[in-house]
């Protein structure tokens, strides 16, 4: 043994650990956790309200991680280059499991519960998350009207104005397939990148021939993880609506919607429809 081994129970002594900061910790200057912990600001006494400002703001995060990756991959589609961007959808995906978990520390609020705080965020509504409206845009669901919505705020009304103009990340995966010489129809190719994608026959078969081909090809690998997206982003929207019908039933939204009703109609709009039509073609 040497000197630095110790008892096992003894506590392990280093300097380095008890030195005095110059300033804010060396972490927090990274992580900026002192700014992150001092952003729950509840605003009645309810004792469940603290956890529903950090699981919103905790999902916040979770989707600007989302929403950074699937621009990587939008980016590595748009250059050919594969493997970058199936390795910024894996990271995704990872980041979705996470998201879908976000939900348990609020999952099953009774409406007692949930009474206790939600007249203190007045008019505040989940769906007017900006960069919520950014994952939806990049999946290709554009909608102008939810996007002047955010007009009011001039910085993030033009940031969310710049992806709705772009191509969606679906958009970059089929231009990427076309020049993969897979039959992309031209009309596809040259939509309106601003209106809502729909599903589309020739994509179909685009798919189809991807799903029929080696079991081993990348380009399967590509399908099998837009599917698992697909799937978590579904799954994520679903559970919505299961905690919004637990704590709230069928009442109106804060924010004036439908509530239940428009979560409803929003958790089924489906991502990348062709790739769930190719699969009864198989």
């Amino acid at each position: 043994m040497n000197d630095s081994t110790t008892t096992l129970g003894e506590p392990v002594t280093d300097d380095a650990l008890t030195r005095p900061f110059q300033g804010a910790s060396p972490y927090d200057t990274y992580v900026h956790a002192s700014v992150l912990n001092s952003l729950q600001q509840p605003l009645t006494e309810a004792p469940d309200e603290m956890g529903f400002l950090v699981t919103t703001q905790v999902m916040e995060l979770w989707f600007t991680l989302i929403v950074h990756e699937w621009r990587t991959a939008r980016v590595a589609f748009a250059k050919d280059d594969l493997p970058a961007a199936l390795d910024a959808l894996t990271r995704s995906r990872r980041a979705l499991t996470a998201l879908g978990g976000a939900w348990a520390p609020i999952a099953a609020l009774t409406p007692a519960q949930f009474n206790g705080f939600r007249a203190a965020f007045g008019k505040a509504s989940g769906f007017q998350s900006a960069m919520y409206r950014h994952m939806e845009f990049l999946l290709g669901d554009k909608s102008s009207r939810l996007l002047r919505a955010h007009r009011g705020d001039p910085a993030v009304h033009e940031a969310l104005a710049e992806t709705y103009r772009e191509p969606s990340l679906y958009d970059e995966v089929l231009a990427y397939l076309h020049r993969q010489d897979l039959p992309v129809p031209r009309h596809v190719r040259e939509r309106d990148v601003t209106s809502p994608y729909t599903s589309d026959p020739g994509v179909v078969e685009v798919w189809r021939r991807v799903y029929a081909g080696p079991r081993h090809h990348p380009h399967l690998s590509l399908g099998e993880l837009l599917t698992d997206i697909a799937e978590l982003v579904t799954r994520w929207r679903f559970e919505h609506v299961l905690v919004v019908r637990r704590a709230m039933g069928a009442k109106p939204g804060s924010a004036g919607s439908a509530g239940l009703t428009w979560l409803e109609q929003r958790a089924a709009r489906p991502v990348f429809p062709e790739l769930w039509e190719a699969r009864g073609d198989v």
